[in-house]
């Protein structure tokens, strides 16, 4: 069925003077930059409709300081090694500036398709991961103006004529564009449906009549402005609502206020597709369990050489292997990542050791510095830590709110979900040790000058919170704990069973996805 929305058109039509109208978006956008808030604006539509016109007389008005433009092409071979959203988390901005889109996202929806032939089931999940790519953002403050260019078949023969007829700008009509023009009601049907299924309200699409290039670079200004204007007064509600309130969001996790917070089911949002599976909480786990001594070694290299041509395999098939470590601090996170990773080719895996967020990934959504830092495909990435503190350091510490972190439950299984869907495998660990255990590993660390450095006062600190963490952490096991990304409690109190079990894990959940 054919969008309503793109059969017709509308055009934006406001009263202001344009010099009247730069100032007043001139002045909204520096406002908006006060208040961090980031704008995306993405200008889809035919070839010849206009584009590159648009987006100049819209930068004109801003400063030249405050927003990037884009240009997107088909992806280059590097990026087809990534998820297909990973080009884009890439270049959304930073808090208070703008990126501003000539095509977009949209790309693999639209001219994919039809040049592509993607197929039908493939497509609908680019669909999905568009719409909870846009949602993650809206709910994190972005604000997204999405608008699309409209010509009809027969304005678009005669802009190309027109193109052509001069030396100057023959150049710009390529055999693409009078490709693409041939196949007009295809790329309709095709930039109809977009429109269809990704106008949500966070998002909405505006489809403009561009058959006047001024008129219409006209009510882009208008659109600018009315979105700005409203991301405003949502901006400074939000901040007068969390002034009120804040005392009300603190948390203080001591064991009167663990037990009042735990009942977090009003709060959490979960994808009705993503169903989490029963996980056995961590009291139910049993930390006697012992690896025998004398078959440590060889049961160790075993492993290590196993683990070494699985690996080939995976290089061989570009899948890559995305590894989480949790858990406990002196767990032993670092002890099993060694083993894991000695046996390995240092050229196809990388260790990220993710520490608390630097100053300028706090100016971004907080996935935002784990969708960069993802191997390619073929590759193995380790994250000693992960996009998992949000539900416990961010949580506990008060870093996010009540409402953030509560979110962040859908917004990583969906994560996750995504990175599977474009071939990746995921094994995620938590690192039991019970409390005398981990006095014990602590206290050794502060008595040995060598491992001293190993120990730090926050460490001391996270430890007199254990009751709260111990309470995030059976949450989160629960909430996450999915089907294509299962969460693995490893016996950590002796050490040797914990690698021997990381290193099988790993090796068992490979050799299901190969």
């Amino acid at each position: 069925m054919i969008n309503q929305k793109l059969t017709s058109p509308v055009s934006y039509i406001g009263t202001l003077a344009k010099d009247e109208l730069d100032a007043k978006l001139a002045s909204t956008v520096r406002r908006a930059k006060e208040l961090h808030i980031p704008t995306i604006v993405l200008i889809e539509g035919w070839g010849a409709s206009g584009k590159g016109y648009m987006i100049e007389k819209l930068i004109r008005v801003l400063d030249p300081r405050g927003f990037k433009v884009y240009s997107i092409g088909a992806p280059n071979e590097e990026e087809r090694r990534y998820p297909l959203l990973r080009r884009f988390w890439s270049k959304i901005p930073s808090y208070g500036s703008i990126s501003i889109f000539d095509r977009s996202w949209y790309r693999d929806v639209s001219i994919s398709r039809v040049e592509d032939e993607v197929p039908r089931r493939e497509l609908n999940v680019r669909f999905e991961d568009i719409k909870v790519f846009e949602r993650q953002l809206c709910d994190d403050g972005y604000n997204i103006i999405k608008l699309f260019l409209h010509i009809s078949s027969g304005e678009q023969k005669k802009r190309f004529d027109k193109l052509e007829a001069s030396s100057a700008t023959k150049w710009l009509v390529t055999d693409d564009d009078r490709r693409r023009h041939k196949r007009y009601d295809k790329y309709y049907e095709a930039f109809s449906e977009m429109a269809d299924r990704t106008d949500i309200e966070e998002a909405p699409w505006y489809i403009l009549d561009a058959e006047s290039k001024k008129t219409t670079a006209e009510a882009i200004k208008y659109i600018v402005l009315a979105r700005l204007e409203d991301a405003i007064a949502k901006k400074e509600t939000l901040i007068a609502d969390e002034s009120a309130h804040r005392k009300d969001d603190a948390i203080n996790y001591d064991v009167a206020e663990a037990t009042h917070h735990n009942d977090i089911s009003a709060d959490v949002r979960i994808n009705p597709d993503i169903e989490p599976l029963r996980i056995t909480p961590l009291d139910g786990y049993d930390l006697t369990v012992r690896f025998p001594e004398e078959e440590y070694k060889k049961t160790l290299d075993e492993l290590q050489d196993e683990l070494f041509e699985l690996h080939n395999k995976l290089y061989q098939k570009k899948r890559t292997l995305i590894i989480v470590f949790e858990g406990w601090d002196a767990a032993g996170k670092g002890g099993s990542i060694k083993r894991l990773t000695s046996g390995l080719d240092p050229r196809g895996f990388e260790v990220i050791p993710v520490a608390a967020p630097t100053k300028t990934e706090l100016s971004y959504q907080y996935l935002w510095r784990f969708w960069n830092a993802l191997p390619r495909s073929g590759h193995i990435g380790i994250f000693d830590r992960s996009w998992y503190g949000r539900v416990m350091v961010d949580r506990l510490e008060g870093f996010a709110g009540r409402r953030e972190w509560t979110r962040a439950f859908d917004e990583i299984n969906c994560f996750e979900r995504t990175l599977v869907r474009s071939g990746a495998i995921i094994v995620k660990f938590w690192l039991h040790i019970d409390d005398d255990e981990q006095l014990r590993r602590f206290t050794e660390r502060q008595n040995n000058p060598e491992k001293q450095w190993k120990i730090t006062d926050e460490d001391w600190r996270n430890r007199d919170k254990r009751i709260g963490y111990h309470i995030a952490v059976d949450q989160m096991l629960a909430l996450t704990n999915t089907s294509y990304a299962r969460w693995h409690v490893i016996e950590a109190n002796d050490k040797k069973y914990a690698r021997i079990k990381v290193l099988r894990t790993v090796i068992d959940t490979i050799r299901d996805n190969l």
